[in-house]
Formats: C-alpha cells, sequence, structure tokens
C-alpha cells in the first residue's frame, strides 16, 4: 500500500523552494518542506526496514526488505531539517553529509543514497 500524503505536493515543493531560497528559513517551510520529502521518500522507496527520522517535523519508514515489528529498527537515519533539505534536493551528497556528522545512520541497510535526490526546487513564489 502507497503511503498517505499528508502535504500537498505543491505546497510541500513551494516551501522547499522558499526553505532553500532563505538564509533563515520560516519554521513553517522547514516543517512543510520536510514532511513533503520525507512523504516523497516513502512513495519513491516503499518498505519498512529503514526509518527516516527529522525531529521535531516527522519520521517515516521506507525501504524494502525485512521489516522490524518492535522497538527501534535496526537501519535508523536521523538528521536536522536544514541537512534534510540539502540532501533530499541534491545540495548535499550523501556520503559528505554521513562524513560530516550531519546525518547519523546506523545499520546495513541505512544508506539512503540511492535514493537521493528526491527533488528539486523550483523558484520560491513572490
Amino acid at each position: 500500500m502507497p503511503a498517505r500524503r499528508r502535504t500537498d505536493p505543491a505546497e510541500g515543493r513551494a516551501a522547499l523552494g522558499r526553505a532553500l531560497g532563505a538564509d533563515e528559513p520560516a519554521r513553517s517551510d522547514l516543517r512543510d518542506a520536510t514532511r513533503f520529502l520525507l512523504e516523497e521518500l516513502a512513495a519513491r522507496a516503499p518498505g519498512r526496514t529503514v526509518e527516516v527520522r527529522v525531529p521535531p517535523f516527522g519520521a517515516v519508514q521506507c525501504v524494502a526488505g525485512p521489516r522490524h515489528t518492535r522497538g527501534t529498527p535496526p537501519n535508523v537515519v536521523e538528521t536536522d531539517a536544514p541537512t534534510w533539505l540539502a540532501l533530499a534536493s541534491g545540495r548535499l551528497e550523501w556520503a559528505a553529509a554521513v562524513a560530516q556528522g550531519r546525518v547519523r545512520a546506523s545499520g546495513e541497510r541505512a544508506d539512503l543514497s540511492e535514493h537521493l535526490p528526491l527533488a528539486r526546487p523550483g523558484p520560491a513564489p513572490e
């Protein structure tokens, strides 16, 4: 079953453009863009093998393979919202983010590089 979207894709893309174009993005744009991109990841890489967490805005389970049923999943990716937006938009490479300590990834399936980037932002609306 495909992941249910809670964020309108057009609104998510607009929030992404505004967030990436601002020196200090609005919290609402960070939230909406983060949720949109998490939902996009779950839609493009369905499954329950990896849990991607971007506190405080959201988390999804994705990537096909063995699934966990209780407790902390064996494959976890966690990062902050600005890093997630940079990764998901192609402005930051996965390996660089991990090497810089901007992403915490544990588990043998926690490498998301084959699933990124997810979106390229268009111009922010005026």
